[in-house]
């Protein structure tokens, strides 16, 4: 008998396998689930191999809110609660002054923390009644940062990140919320206050804080790892011409030249990148305008900050929950337009509002000044073509051109430089119409060739180009002279 007819009999004669009846479906625990699923690949190891390599390295991992986990949160929880017990309504009485509320928050939480038996160290026992002060009568964790004149803005991605941008650059800070109904509730706070509100129905909101500073806030479900908040805050004593120029956002002769500008009552288009500086070149320029003019400001959010005393301000409105009652710039434009107005200021046009913009600016209104966002001068009125025609009025590109030819004097635009310094970069003259091209004139150019300093700081200023613009007659004219040596070349480039 050969090999293979051995074996093969000691096959057939081999008693089968005794396999385990398989219960029933009912029956089955997740274990026989479980078992029933494909076996893993041969290249993986056995699941009691994995699992003490997995336990080592979860520690080494912790997560992000396990890293600003507060050691005091229990404790600031009970004094809160401690502390509305005792006040009660007395925290939303209309008729306390914040300075009288803010002295009983304070007097009660130093005798709510003295009857607490929590073991505490002075420093700890300041830094809870200081956060427990800034949870009820401020923003909570980010009080500190509001208060901050450092720091310029505030951006929190989720309940347990924030950053904040300090002389141009963000840096994480340790600050969390304890949730995100903790952040929800600080956001409902915040657009509460100016008649806004924000939900599932109506997830992103423009806001402001009672000092003017710029708020943004995304809720789910447009946000999808949790509500997002976004403050740009605004120094409590606005930045005047000195402040630019000891910033290097502007020169000596350039700002002589833009003051002579703005009461020349010429009309003036800002440009920029978000965050570049524009509001704040803005609210300088208005500076400029004389007292005995009168002043109307449009805005989405109510943001300049004018000293002025005759000054009328408008605010857009949002449609309510029934998609009614919504007021556009465009609309409160328009109204601006019988209010008899000397200045019309528009904190940013973005839409067929620019249409009216033009209008005004060439229907006798002139020394109107706005922002838009854009890349270059050329680029601000291509924008602004653009939004002309967001308006659905038809239009001919070169009637659209005409106006803006006619209608704007200045672009001065703005950029947010690598080194984190805001720097004024054109200052463009518009000069008129050849064909179907508006004519631009460089009178100032940032000088880029300069290079950057042993900090990585740009050394460059604005330089006039040597050339004139078209409007220096117009000034004249009007009884604003300007002295010959602005424009006088400084070699720009070399």
């Amino acid at each position: 008998m050969s090999l293979s007819d051995r074996l093969a009999r000691q096959q057939a004669l081999a008693p089968a396998p005794v396999r385990p009846e398989s219960p029933g479906p009912q029956h089955r625990s997740a274990r026989h689930r479980l078992s029933d699923r494909p076996a893993p690949p041969r290249a993986l190891a056995p699941k009691q191999m994995r699992a003490p390599a997995l336990a080592t390295e979860l520690p080494d991992m912790p997560s992000r809110a396990a890293r600003n986990a507060d050691p005091f949160a229990e404790v600031k929880r009970s004094v809160h609660a401690a502390l509305l017990d005792v006040l009660g309504p007395k925290l939303y009485d209309a008729r306390l002054e914040q300075r009288e509320l803010e002295q009983q928050v304070t007097q009660t939480l130093q005798e709510v923390l003295q009857r607490d038996e929590t073991p505490l160290t002075v420093v700890d026992r300041s830094r809870i009644a200081q956060e427990v002060a800034d949870e009820i009568l401020g923003h909570g964790p980010l009080e500190p940062y509001l208060r901050d004149p450092g720091v310029s803005e505030i951006m929190v991605n989720g309940h347990d990140q924030i950053y904040v941008e300090r002389s141009g650059r963000l840096h994480p800070v340790p600050a969390v919320f304890a949730d995100e109904s903790h952040l929800r509730r600080t956001i409902d706070k915040i657009v509460a206050r100016v008649g806004r509100r924000v939900d599932e129905a109506s997830p992103m909101v423009d806001a402001r804080l009672p000092d003017g500073s710029r708020v943004n806030a995304v809720v789910p479900p447009v946000a999808l790892d949790g509500s997002l908040l976004t403050i740009r805050k605004f120094a409590a004593d606005p930045f005047t011409l000195d402040d630019l120029i000891g910033f290097g956002t502007v020169t000596p002769p350039v700002a002589e030249f833009l003051m002579a500008c703005v009461r020349g009552r010429l009309n003036i288009v800002i440009g920029g990148g978000t965050g570049s500086g524009k509001t704040t070149t803005l609210n300088v320029l208005s500076s400029f305008v004389p007292d005995d003019e009168r002043i109307v400001t449009i805005e989405d959010a109510a943001e300049l900050q004018l000293r002025q005393e005759h000054v009328i301000r408008l605010e857009s409105r949002p449609p309510s929950l029934e998609n009614r009652g919504e007021i556009r710039i465009r609309d409160l434009l328009r109204n601006a337009l019988r209010m008899r107005p000397d200045r019309i200021i528009i904190g940013e046009v973005r839409d067929g509002a620019a249409l009216d913009m033009l209008q005004a600016m060439n229907t006798g209104h002139d020394g109107s000044i706005t922002t838009t966002h854009s890349n270059s001068p050329r680029d601000s009125l291509s924008r602004i073509e653009t939004m002309v025609l967001m308006a659905e009025v038809d239009l001919p590109q070169r009637a659209i051109r005409e106006q803006m030819a006619s209608g704007i004097d200045l672009i001065i635009h703005q950029s947010r430089l690598k080194d984190g310094s805001r720097r004024i970069t054109h200052i463009t003259s518009v000069e008129g119409m050849e064909t179907d091209i508006i004519t631009l004139l460089d009178v100032f150019l940032f000088d880029f060739h300069a290079g950057l300093d042993e900090h990585g700081r740009h050394r460059g200023v604005l330089r006039s180009t040597g050339l004139r613009p078209r409007f220096v007659d117009t000034l004249a004219d009007r009884g604003v002279a300007l002295p010959a040596e602005i424009f006088a070349s400084e070699g720009f480039g070399k």
